[in-house]
């Protein structure tokens, strides 16, 4: 079955996110909670990469790309939570090209301590 990837859409969900568990490593934050009003069969993921941070609308759509691909790397080759949404807000770490990997190790570390 394929899991297909909706962003949150509701002010409201974002502000209950933010009050979940929070983890935190020199690419991204992750917010992750459990909401009430949830299909399983959706993974709820937002990401979000600051103006602030990325002047650039090119970074910024890098960034959402590059993470989004190893969100998907990360759905093939483990099984998350579908019960929880997940907000991940992008560090500058994030742009460096031969960080890929490191990228996509951490990232994997970070589901598995949310199960």
């Amino acid at each position: 079955m394929k899991i297909k990837i909706v962003a949150l859409k509701k002010d409201e969900d974002f502000k209950k996110l933010l009050t979940g568990r929070k983890l935190s490593n020199k690419y991204f934050i992750m917010f992750s909670k459990k909401l009430l009003k949830k299909e399983s069969n959706y993974l709820n993921l937002s990401i979000v990469a600051k103006k602030k941070i990325f002047s650039k609308a090119v970074d910024r759509n890098f960034c959402k790309r590059r993470l989004k691909n190893v969100v998907n790397q990360a759905i093939k080759n483990m099984s998350l939570n579908l019960n929880y949404s997940y907000l991940i807000l992008a560090k500058e770490n994030v742009l460096k090209k031969n960080y890929f990997e490191d990228l996509k190790k951490t990232t994997f570390e970070e589901f598995n301590k949310i199960r």
